[in-house]
């Protein structure tokens, strides 16, 4: 496997999820600076997701059409323009601009990158190179508030947006020098109606599930988005079952590894996207740590989540993805209902233990989720099932902050008080009982699914050629 593919796409998704999260901690002196408060300055962090929700689905077409390295090149680019856009920006709607732009740049990255890997890569060496591109998903979220915090108290926070500039342009520059080629190919017209209905469909979702978590805006404005965004979906699968060729191609779900990943992986996903919004609020309002100490707590997760790339190869092999995965579900469902327990009497190496322990887990689980969801799909399809794949997780990760921000609501809603420690208890508890539900899907795959990725029962058949000879 050429290992400098996937470190490049590696650091280029690094950048995007970073950048995500890293805005979370700089959002009062952004909103001071900008002479609004923090809670309308949130639009933002909508902005950015509903620019992921709606150019995510055409970034496959888009690939096809024009050549994936080229594309990828063209959406580091459009992401530093959005970056120094974000740093310049002198009002409320410059910035929320700005973001958007940043958003249309990350939509592109994620899934073209994932489809420059699966093209370049032996579907043997898929795992490894797919562990790599998971270690960024999982540290950009953890990453993003020490660093945020740092560069805002002890800087300035033009610099969370600036410092992508040079990134920016050395991802570029190592793509031009060492990607390999992924070649255009002939594709239809784009599916106009189809961009249009799954760009509603989905960034409706998104944005409501966003207004509903982070209140920017009335919680009746969420509401409405998300019941929108869900009638467009519907028109959309109905759309996508007469089209020839749309956008979003619903056969993908007739194999059944690809509808287990989807499933299982989407579930799990609710869940994962819920832990960076509840940890960080709980060691702050619950234990009394700073943004800045939550902040590096919390960043041992990561440390667990890049051990992955030593072990994964050998562990799918060993064992094949349904056991594995189903391991890890359960493990990583265990290690986050431990946080349920957690109090401000609780020694902090034991959370940094359970911390990294769930890294480790969570990493597992989205290496070989990942893996699997291509494991079985044809070169033809490869743009529509990262494309496919990418909408997913994007809704699933904003799902994950609403459900989160439900739980605590409710439970505040329901004791009569202010938000407590028991009220974070509760969720974590119910977050780990959905972590625990992505276990069902994998019980009527079957024991080889993706065996030509993971390698799994080759031993066995070298062994029995060998006992043969």
């Amino acid at each position: 496997m050429n290992r400098i593919t996937p470190l490049i796409l590696a650091v280029a998704l690094f950048m995007e999820q970073m950048d995500s999260t890293v805005i979370s901690t700089a959002l009062p002196a952004i909103a001071a600076d900008l002479g609004v408060g923090p809670i309308t300055l949130k639009l933002a962090l909508t902005s950015y997701m509903v620019a992921l929700a709606i150019f995510i689905p055409v970034s496959g077409w888009m690939a096809d059409r024009y050549g994936a390295k080229k594309i990828f090149r063209i959406a580091i680019l459009v992401f530093v323009a959005g970056s120094i856009l974000c740093a310049v920006s002198g009002s409320l709607l410059a910035f929320v601009a700005a973001r958007f732009l940043q958003g249309m740049g990350g939509a592109m990255m994620t899934p073209v990158g994932r489809l420059v890997l699966l093209r370049t890569t032996k579907r043997s060496e898929l795992v490894s190179a797919m562990a790599l591109l998971t270690i960024p998903a999982l540290v950009g979220p953890l990453t993003g508030p020490p660093v945020g915090g740092f560069i805002t108290t002890y800087f300035s926070w033009h610099w969370i947006f600036l410092i992508n500039v040079p990134i920016g342009f050395a991802g570029v520059w190592l793509s031009t020098i060492y990607l390999p080629e992924v070649p255009a190919v002939e594709t239809p017209p784009i599916d106009l109606k189809g961009f249009f209905l799954s760009a509603i469909a989905a960034s409706g979702v998104v944005f409501g599930l966003s207004v509903m978590s982070l209140p920017a805006l009335p919680v009746a404005a969420g509401i409405g988005a998300t019941v929108i965004g869900v009638i467009a979906g519907m028109l959309y699968l109905l759309h996508a079952l007469r089209h020839p060729t749309p956008l979003l191609d619903l056969s993908l779900f007739r194999n059944a590894a690809f509808r287990t990943s989807a499933l299982s992986g989407s579930i799990f996903r609710i869940a994962a996207g819920a832990i960076p919004f509840l940890m960080p609020l709980m060691l702050q309002l619950g234990f009394g740590m700073s943004p800045f100490q939550s902040g590096l707590t919390t960043f041992i997760g990561a440390i667990g989540a890049i051990t992955t790339k030593v072990l994964a190869r050998r562990v799918f092999a060993a064992a094949g993805f349904r056991s594995v995965l189903i391991v890890a579900a359960i493990s990583g469902a265990a290690t986050t209902a431990a946080n349920a327990f957690f109090s401000p009497a609780t020694p902090i190496m034991v959370i940094m233990g359970f911390l990294l322990a769930a890294g480790f887990c969570r990493s597992f689980f989205f290496t070989g989720i990942n893996s699997l969801a291509y494991a079985e799909i044809d070169d033809r399809q490869a743009s529509q099932a990262t494309s496919m794949s990418s909408v997913l997780q994007q809704i699933s990760l904003a799902l994950g902050v609403a459900v989160a921000a439900a739980i605590l609501e409710a439970s505040t809603a329901y004791h009569g008080r202010p938000l407590a420690l028991d009220d974070f208890h509760l969720a974590f508890a119910a977050v780990a009982g959905l972590s625990l539900i992505a276990v069902l899907p994998f019980i009527g795959l079957a024991r080889d699914a993706g065996a030509a990725v993971s390698g799994h029962g080759r031993r066995r058949e070298v062994a029995e050629e060998m006992t043969v000879k």
